[in-house]
């Protein structure tokens, strides 16, 4: 009896090996995703499989995705960027990972390295990054204070630091991918050769 004679009748279950990158996406998958209310738009295309295999442009796309809505958006970054990846075609679990880059624990240096790079653009001074703590300290919630007001004065700077961190960001990390997914081709092919 032929090999495939002998398991025709066997179902072919594949198993596939874990990934390094499974222990960052738990909880990220297509079956959760789906569920999810605020990804009902675009659901029907969350099981395409190349949202999910490491392919190096999806890896790239993911990769950019996932670092502008970090740091474009204060919160629910993963969704975003899993919608956004439905569209531009990136890597949904790399998108979701990246996210994690502003998190409750990093966010505060983001915001001050952001808010010192805003600064430093708009030309900001020490006394005016000063005045800016006292005025935020004098106002009370009931006291009439100027949210907006004071957003204009002293807080465009942190919101131009964090627009310069998504943009710069996600050109930075898809260029990055690209130039590791080639330098990793060529290795390649150096140490083919070099077997050959």
């Amino acid at each position: 009896m032929s090999p495939d004679k002998r398991h025709a009748g066997a179902p072919t279950k594949r198993t596939r090996k874990p990934h390094w990158s499974d222990r960052f996406t738990k909880g990220i998958e297509p079956a959760t995703l789906v569920a999810h209310p605020w990804l009902k738009p675009v659901a029907h295309r969350l099981q395409e499989r190349r949202l999910w295999q490491m392919q190096h442009e999806s890896v790239a796309r993911g990769l950019a995705i996932g670092i502008f809505w970090a740091f474009a958006l204060p919160v629910a970054q993963i969704l975003v960027a899993v919608a956004h990846c439905v569209w531009w075609r990136g890597n949904i679990p790399v998108a979701a990972a990246v996210t994690l880059v502003t998190n409750p624990l990093t966010i505060g240096f983001w915001l001050w390295l952001a808010y010192k790079l805003g600064s430093l653009i708009l030309g900001l001074g020490p006394d005016e990054m000063a005045a800016g703590d006292a005025v935020l300290q004098a106002g009370s919630p009931g006291g009439g204070f100027d949210v907006m007001g004071w957003l204009q004065r002293f807080g465009w700077p942190a919101v131009l630091g964090m627009a310069i961190f998504s943009v710069a960001g996600a050109a930075g990390g898809y260029v990055s991918a690209k130039l590791i997914w080639r330098l990793r081709v060529w290795l390649k092919r150096r140490a083919r050769r070099r077997h050959s």
